[in-house]
């Protein structure tokens, strides 16, 4: 009885929070109540099939609604997927296996090169033929292709370091990232490959294979109202495949092999696990997921150059899997969310409303400070150019009280 009037008000919180969503399209302050929601949702105590009850229908149904209404509470729910992605994978190289990675965003952008320079005309440049761009379906065989070559580039960088451990680890990694990005800088002479720093425009997105058969059923729709949607399907289905290959990897005997490693490496291989290979197959299996992620990014994005890619992209990745709880795989969904969320919605829409508080035009006068004039607050007090001192002074907070994390994984798993 008590899960059934735990389930009823649920319910009436996800409705509630949706109707105030599509009555108030632009408020930041409905959308992350509706949000919220996931939360309850994770923390509620119910059976495991209510919960999956319960998750599909506020992102498979009520968010492609509501994010029809405001385009842009879709767009965040794709950001907020690609990070959680690019969470997950980079959990598996630090959560579990220990191995300080601050160049996981190099395999991203070595996916999203990889299906933008054969997705535009780029590659004329250097294959003669002009076979390029190619089709559109080709999308699909590249989102595969790029899990093989994320791996590849992942054995390419463990095999080197393999010997190196914490802080000189992350050294390596922190130099790989930048060896990518100086590559897709300058890989524009005097062969062409990159284009270099004007990047690569414009690339082919994935096909609307679907569009015929909403043709007949009489629904008559655009593709720039379709391909968020799309979008949005695409990041959600890659989404549920990592978060599933990652909690069968961490249930198997290679997922206690790498935490095994994490807790204490000479111990590991006195038990006879082979440190090196586990090390190899841990940075191949992220760099797999990061590479995947890349290329739906570069379709989606349609353009892509060298600053998309750069050492302050591995620091949030990282942060949020800190954030969240290093291990745990609903604390690297959580971290990925509150950190693109806290990005995307809640310091852009405070700079907003001071923009607005800036036209109205009113002057305050206080007792002893004396009068002051709204419209000449200064643009330096916008909240999004102080992005990065809030992740710090976050970071710094959850060092100090809870260094596990919001949601670290539980001691009997860990």
């Amino acid at each position: 009885m008590k899960a059934l009037f735990l389930g009823l008000g649920l319910l009436v919180y996800i409705a509630a929070s949706s109707l105030a969503v599509l009555y108030h399209p632009h408020s930041v302050i409905a959308f992350l109540s509706f949000q919220a929601s996931l939360l309850w949702i994770y923390y509620a105590p119910l059976s495991s099939g209510a919960r999956r009850v319960f998750a599909a229908l506020v992102l498979l149904v009520l968010m492609p609604v509501l994010g029809s209404v405001n385009g842009y509470h879709l767009e965040v729910a794709i950001q907020v997927g690609i990070f959680v992605a690019l969470a997950l994978g980079l959990n598996i190289v630090v959560g579990f296996a220990g191995l300080l990675n601050l160049g996981f965003v190099a395999f991203y952008a070595i996916g999203a090169y990889f299906w933008a320079i054969f997705a535009s005309p780029q590659a004329n440049q250097f294959i003669p033929g002009g076979y390029f761009p190619l089709s559109a379906s080709w999308f699909f065989v590249f989102l595969l292709l790029s899990i093989v070559v994320g791996a590849l580039t992942g054995l390419l960088l463990g095999l080197p370091v393999l010997r190196l451990r914490g802080d000189y680890l992350a050294i390596v990694s922190l130099g790989f990232a930048e060896v990518v990005r100086a590559l897709v800088n300058n890989l524009d002479k005097p062969i062409n490959f990159t284009n270099g720093p004007r990047g690569i425009t414009p690339i082919r997105r994935p096909p609307l294979f679907f569009e015929p058969m909403l043709r007949w059923f009489g629904i008559a729709a655009d593709s720039a109202t379709l391909y968020p949607l799309y979008f949005y399907a695409l990041v959600l289905l890659i989404v549920f495949v990592i978060v599933v290959v990652t909690r069968r990897l961490e249930d198997s005997p290679v997922g206690r092999a790498w935490k095994a490693i994490r807790e204490d490496e000479v111990a590991a291989a006195t038990m006879g696990i082979p440190v090196v290979r586990m090390k190899l197959l841990a940075f191949a299996v992220g760099a797999s997921f990061a590479a995947a992620v890349g290329v739906l990014f570069s379709a989606k994005q349609v353009f892509i150059n060298p600053e998309s890619f750069t050492f302050m992209e591995s620091i949030g990745v990282l942060a949020m899997v800190i954030l969240g709880g290093m291990g745990s795989i609903p604390g690297a969904i959580l971290g990925a969310t509150a950190v693109t969320v806290l990005n995307l919605q809640l310091l852009k829409g405070l700079s907003l409303w001071l923009n607005s508080v800036r036209q109205w035009g009113l002057i305050i006068h206080l007792p002893l400070l004396g009068s002051f004039d709204l419209s000449q607050i200064p643009a330096q007090f916008e909240p999004a150019k102080y992005e990065r001192m809030v992740f710090g002074l976050i970071l710094i907070l959850m060092m100090i009280f809870r260094p596990q994390g919001m949601l670290p994984p539980p001691r009997g798993r860990s």
